[in-house]
């Protein structure tokens, strides 16, 4: 194998002169000497055989490849001092080890990977055993390479782990920058791009969906949204904001849906969806319809849960919403301006009569029929019934504010 020739001086002398301990403490320097001279050789054999028998090394760019055989000899280095005092603290093994490459280096090679390469460096110092040790030690270095072996795994598992929870702190810190910038309206390239580096490939269908954060572990509640919307199929940036649960939610264009499918870690209480946008840019309308949707919860006692912020447009009107208050009028008030005076003084007179057909029609001074179809008129512009007790409701507060915008604004 190339591992230089045993010096004859440093084996065991015979006789019965010396002692058993010191016979044991001069094999087992002579063994260390020769794993100090063997240590070159050992780790280019290593390199070498990794070279051989791993293709993901081989595929490599050079630069990490020289990481690696320094990570090697450096493994090696350590296994010798070790078994020079085997009776130090091993917890400095990794930082022996893994102390000569950069952290960067977790990144670019896998967990996996690394245990390949560790145990390829074992076989090839395990090969090298016979030769190595001293006439006599071989029991000895054998065995000290088992229990190094397993003291490796774990530093090696350690350095991995301790990688994973860096990781995971810097991309919650991530996170919770990018749904806070949405929550309060400051959304920009930045947080896009903050986004993309946690995963986020920038769906094609975003919503946000609100509501109390259960007591406890923050963490476990952000990783139970995790677990629903990888089930759902859903791409999500969320966090625990205060006593807010918030998810930001891409990849489908139905909110209520997705508001049920990741319900399960909400606390009781409220549930709202925020309306779908087309990008996390836009999702700070989709927050803002939520948030406002959320504190109108409380004028609506029998609101479903969860529920779409846009049905609770007259409740966020009310408590001073102006994007429900100007949502109310374009999409309510204005469209049945343009489709003719005879349906909002139709629609008006209806709503002033209890919801009677035949007392708006004496009001009017025409059939009920010609209530009736003009009733169904409204329902096509705008998509709200004025025969359903919540559409009445958001039909009426419309009328109220569309007059107040006119009153302000007279022709």
């Amino acid at each position: 194998m190339g591992v230089p020739a045993p010096d004859p001086s440093e084996a065991t002398p015979p006789g019965h002169g010396p002692s058993d301990a010191h016979a044991h403490a001069h094999t087992h320097s002579a063994t260390l000497k020769r794993l100090e001279r063997s240590s070159g050789t050992l780790a280019a054999q290593a390199i070498a055989r990794m070279d051989e028998t791993l293709p993901w090394y081989r595929a490599m760019p050079p630069e990490n490849r020289s990481w690696i055989g320094l990570v090697a000899q450096a493994g090696i280095a350590a296994f010798t001092e070790w078994f020079r005092r085997p009776q130090a603290p091993t917890q400095a093994i990794s930082t022996d080890v893994f102390g000569t490459a950069p952290r960067e280096l977790t990144r670019a090679i896998t967990l996996r990977q690394t245990v390949e390469m560790v145990r390829t460096t074992i076989e090839v110092m395990e090969s090298a055993i016979d030769e190595v040790a001293a006439p006599g030690d071989e029991s000895v270095l054998r065995e000290a390479l088992l229990v190094y072996a397993r003291e490796i795994a774990f530093a090696t598992a350690q350095v991995y782990a301790q990688a994973a929870e860096a990781r995971g702190a810097w991309d919650a810190r991530l996170e919770s920058l990018v749904v806070n910038a949405v929550l309060s309206g400051e959304a920009d390239e930045g947080a896009v791009s903050r986004a993309a580096a946690l995963g986020w490939n920038s769906p094609e269908h975003v919503c946000v969906v609100l509501g109390t954060a259960p007591d406890g572990d923050s963490e476990l509640t952000v990783e139970a949204i995790r677990r629903a919307a990888r089930h759902a199929k859903l791409q999500v940036l969320t966090g625990v904001l205060g006593h807010r649960l918030v998810v930001i939610a891409g990849g489908s264009d139905r909110p209520l849906h997705v508001a049920k499918s990741l319900i399960g870690p909400f606390a009781a209480g409220p549930v709202v969806a925020g309306p779908v946008v087309p990008d996390l840019l836009a999702a700070t309308r989709s927050a803002q319809a939520a948030t406002a949707g959320l504190k109108a919860c409380a004028a609506w006692p029998d609101a479903p849960r969860p529920v779409l912020a846009d049905d609770l447009l007259p409740e966020r009107a009310i408590a001073g919403d102006p994007m429900a208050r100007e949502q109310l009028v374009e999409e309510i008030y204005r469209p049945l301006e343009e489709a003719g005076s005879a349906l909002l003084e139709t629609l008006s007179v209806y709503l002033e009569q209890a919801s009677s057909l035949e007392g708006a029609a004496r009001m009017l001074f025409v059939h009920p029929n010609t209530v009736r179809y003009r009733l169904r008129r409204v329902t096509d512009v705008t998509g709200w019934s004025p025969s359903d007790v919540r559409s009445a409701f958001a039909l009426r507060v419309a009328l109220v504010l569309g007059r107040l915008q006119d009153g302000d604004h007279p022709a």
